[in-house]
């Protein structure tokens, strides 16, 4: 994919004020939680995998490298790292 310096300076002209690049480990698990703002995630290696538990239909979406995963202001989400960690940058 591109470099970490050039991804961040990428989020950074989407908008987003605060952004530095996060890597978790194999299988790691975020539970249902929220942000106060609009948070954005580009994905530079490993996969991810989120759910929405309070819409209608949950479904599990899993993204990979290049992808851009927007969650909105106060969505209540959930979050699966794949068996290889992944490394992304964030936007808040």
């Amino acid at each position: 994919m591109r470099s970490r310096k050039d991804a961040e300076s990428k989020v950074r002209s989407w908008g987003f004020n605060h952004v530095f690049t996060w890597t978790d480990g194999p299988n790691a698990h975020y539970p249902p939680h929220r942000h106060n703002s609009l948070t954005t995630h580009l994905i530079l290696n490993g996969e991810l995998t989120i759910t929405y538990p309070e819409d209608e239909e949950p479904k599990k979406e899993t993204f990979g490298p290049g992808a851009r995963l927007d969650v909105d202001a106060k969505k209540l989400h959930e979050v699966w790292i794949g068996s290889g960690g992944c490394t992304y940058v964030i936007g808040e």
